[in-house]
């Protein structure tokens, strides 16, 4: 069950008749040596990270800083007025993709999903649907199953670092894992989550790197959101029929080739972008002066 890349899970998927949760599970077991049952009940722990930190989010919290905390709430707030904009199942996805990146960054316990600063785009979106198409437990698991093998297929062919290849690899692979993800839960074939993979991150592409004095809240939380969104969107449109022009396996090329051009300046650095904006660098320095005189 060994794959590499994306079209060979949808190879392996179509020739066993199998899903790619499936796929990603056996090749768990195959890697680690481990039971199956061990595999799922550790990532049945996972769930339950993520389930926490959602609550936890929800009923409203703040980071050390005050550079985040509380708009989970609020948007939780104004979903149940019921005057939004936005379609709910949306806006749900939003809250709750905001509310753990807002637990992560007040010292909570959250589950990278690739990573810590795209942590809420997996999580947010899987609670969201969930009462919508009536996941079971296993069900839920499974998407993370299926999360995880994109994940892996970008981890090993581009990056999920926001280091070495700016916030689309990041927030993008987080969005494009959740997109298939959905993809998967809604019934839809193993090409389709490819193809929702692909909407998804070829739209990403470029997304720089530019955390505020270098820590995981400003831009960051509010990426997670459009992140979850846009991974709401592009589930939908691979529903629909929809299909990428270009594969998911070269817009994934195409994300590490971006990265590579990169300017060390946009990731990670704090040294561009929105960290280097005026209003960036005095949050900055307030930060700093706050650290030293404590």
């Amino acid at each position: 069950m060994w794959f590499k890349n994306a079209s060979e899970l949808v190879q392996i998927a179509e020739s066993h008749s199998i899903k790619i949760s499936e796929i990603m599970i056996r090749q768990e077991v195959e890697v680690t040596g481990q039971p199956r049952e061990t595999i799922i009940a550790k990532m049945d722990e996972n769930l339950t990270v993520m389930e926490k930190a959602v609550e936890r989010g929800l009923e409203g919290v703040r980071s050390v800083t005050g550079l985040t905390g509380g708009d989970a709430l609020l948007i939780k707030e104004y979903i149940n007025k019921g005057k939004f904009l936005s379609g709910k199942l949306i806006l749900d996805a939003v809250s709750k993709a905001v509310a753990t990146n807002e637990v992560n960054a007040a010292m909570g316990v959250i589950c990278a999903t690739p990573t810590a600063g795209s942590a809420g785009v997996v999580p947010g979106t899987l609670f969201a649907i969930k009462d919508e198409l009536n996941l079971s437990r296993e069900h839920m698991i499974r998407f993370l199953f299926t999360a995880g093998a994109f994940g892996f297929v970008v981890a090993n062919n581009a990056s999920i670092s926001g280091a070495a290849g700016g916030c689309q690899a990041e927030v993008g692979s987080a969005s494009g894992m959740a997109a298939a993800a959905i993809v998967e839960a809604a019934g839809g074939t193993p090409k389709q989550s490819t193809e929702a993979m692909a909407i998804t991150l070829k739209n990403m592409l470029g997304l720089v790197c530019d955390p505020v004095a270098g820590l995981v809240e400003v831009p960051c939380v509010k990426r997670n959101a459009m992140g979850a969104a846009n991974a709401m969107i592009a589930a939908d449109m691979a529903l629909a029929g929809v299909t990428s022009r270009i594969p998911c396996d070269e817009v994934i090329s195409a994300m590490y080739q971006i990265g590579q051009r990169m300017p060390t300046a946009l990731k990670e650095t704090a040294q561009g972008g929105l960290a280097a904006t005026p209003t960036g660098r005095k949050l900055a320095e307030k930060f700093f002066q706050e650290v030293l005189t404590n």
